[in-house]
């Protein structure tokens, strides 16, 4: 086991540089917008920065897992770092667009690893009473960073306006994590059987690559998505090229003529196959709070410019949850842990539907939230993915990350159904409500005369459109209101049935979130016999 002044080092090193990759994830989606126009392409090709990034991530997980298994987790990370820095130090200095998505997979491909790195190398060297505690704060720096990303984005943009420093404040950093991963870290690596699956990687990549670019083409209506050929063609391919692969690998592990990228004997298993579907499912539960910022506005009121900041509270929590996830797997066990943090984030997930009406109520349920997903990313899914093994530690918890990755990309869309049929069906609500709605606020508002005469003819305007809302239309009727109070009666009603359908969107988004984070606790329940039943095994 390792020194404690080399652990110190380890945690440290190893916390810096998962919140600094972590953070790239989620920091550009603020300068989104403003690089979309430095580089004058459209949004949808902007998406890509995003899109090419998580590819590289997919892609990196298991690949670096693999590799910091046989040549040894020091080596990877000071790698992986340069490879984050200089793809870092390139997207900022792009001249093209195109030079700028090639950046950004470079980047990837750095920042990919060093989670996966990091948590094989504290479950290599440190003794088993202080692992869950390290692998706790090493998620809280992954959930922290993958929160507050946007708003430290909004941050340095407001500040500097300048995107290109999103990026090259990553240099120095980098530079510093290099040099002292260099003169501090403790090397760490498993015995390598064979010479490395080269054929296997390709297959892999490609595989990854083919699914993970089909999933990000679902659009919000699901199902519809599947018709189109750059969904169902790439995910199909996708599939197929995983089947292959399992094959080829089966047959190397089968004949031990080299070391396969993929555990063949761990996917056999169906504890492990448990744990990696509590993996999809918390990227599932973790993507919920993608929504967090747009909720806020649209629910609560607050201003576009200020929502991402609304994000806080949960980031904070978060961090929490992940430490209490250490502390809990130490006492009470990895399972327990998992049941917890399904618990914790049912109900907070639950009090967005039912219970928030104020900005103080939703800081509440937000922070409960925020616990309960802490808790389950840092220590409890690690320590069962690893739970016994003597080597391929990285490639075990790679893999998981590979199921929590998918997870965060499918669900998004799922839950943007919700929001789009919430909002669909204001037609349907300015029929059925808005009358009544109106009618309320006159009550309460005292207008005038001249004002009431003004109504009488916007009702008999929207009477002759048989009722139906048009956004358009109603921007030309309350640009057309002379009398300001009655401007304000029919915007404020107007707002009222928007926020409605809003709740209803938001509302099938949470309850939704709720279901997922009980399907953990469902899946953890199902593991423990499982488990137990591996343990007894190994006992004899």
């Amino acid at each position: 086991m390792a020194k404690k002044s080399s652990q110190f080092w380890a945690l440290l090193l190893f916390s810096i540089g998962v919140f600094m990759a972590q953070l790239d994830n989620g920091i550009i989606s603020a300068a989104l917008t403003t690089i979309n126009r430095n580089f004058d392409v459209t949004a949808n090709w902007g998406a890509w920065g995003i899109t090419i990034y998580t590819l590289g991530l997919a892609i990196s997980l298991p690949i670096a897992g693999k590799l910091s298994d046989r040549y040894g987790r020091k080596k990877l990370f000071i790698i992986e770092i340069a490879l984050f820095g200089i793809g870092s130090l390139l997207v900022a200095l792009s001249p093209s667009f195109e030079f700028y998505l090639v950046s950004r997979f470079i980047q990837a491909l750095g920042g990919g690893g060093i989670f996966i790195i990091g948590n094989s190398h504290i479950l290599s060297t440190v003794e088993p009473g202080k692992q869950a505690k390290f692998l706790g704060l090493l998620g809280a720096m992954n959930g922290v960073a993958a929160i507050l990303g946007p708003n430290i984005g909004s941050f340095l943009l407001d500040l500097t306006g300048n995107w290109h420093i999103l990026f090259l404040i990553n240099v120095p950093i980098a530079i510093g994590l290099f040099i002292f991963g260099f003169m501090k870290l403790e090397e760490s690596a498993d015995s390598a059987p064979g010479r490395l699956d080269l054929f296997g990687t390709i297959i892999l990549s490609f595989a990854i690559l083919s699914l993970m670019y089909g999933l990000t083409n679902i659009d919000v209506d699901f199902w519809a998505s599947f018709q189109q050929l750059n969904v169902s063609g790439f995910i199909g391919a996708g599939i197929v090229l995983f089947i292959v692969l399992i094959a080829y690998e089966a047959y190397l592990e089968r004949n031990k003529k080299g070391d396969p990228i993929l555990p063949i004997y761990l996917i056999k298993q169906p504890r492990f196959l448990m744990v990696l579907l509590i993996g999809a499912l918390s990227g599932g539960m973790l993507a919920a709070m993608i929504f967090i910022p747009a909720f806020t506005e649209n629910v609560l009121g607050i201003s576009a410019e200020k929502s991402g900041y609304w994000m806080t509270p949960l980031a904070l929590a978060s961090g929490v949850g992940a430490g209490m996830g250490g502390v809990l797997v130490s006492k009470r066990g990895p399972i327990f842990t998992v049941i917890m943090s399904g618990l914790i984030a049912a109900i907070g997930f639950v009090l967005f539907p039912l219970w928030i009406d104020a900005n103080w109520q939703f800081i509440v349920a937000s922070m409960i939230t925020g616990v309960g997903i802490g808790v389950i990313l840092g220590a409890p899914l690690n320590i069962l993915a690893t739970e016994g093994l003597q080597a391929n530690k990285g490639t075990a918890l790679a893999s998981l990350s590979l199921l929590r990755q998918i997870g965060m990309t499918i669900a998004p869309t799922i839950f943007a159904g919700f929001i789009a049929r919430g909002f669909g069906n204001m037609g349907e609500l300015f029929k059925t409500d808005f009358q009544k709605v109106l009618q309320d606020n006159v009550a309460q508002a005292n207008l005038s005369e001249a004002a009431l005469g003004e109504l009488e003819q916007i009702g008999q305007q929207m009477a002759s459109g048989a009722g139906a809302y048009d956004e358009n239309a109603m921007g030309e009727i309350l640009g057309a209101i002379q009398d300001p109070a009655l401007k304000e009666v029919i915007a404020n009603s107007v707002a009222e049935i928007t926020k409605t359908a809003a709740e209803t969107g938001y509302g099938g988004l949470y309850w939704s979130a709720a279901v997922i984070s009980a399907l953990i606790i469902v899946a953890a329940l199902i593991l423990s016999p499982l488990r137990g039943k591996v343990k007894a095994q190994q006992a004899e």
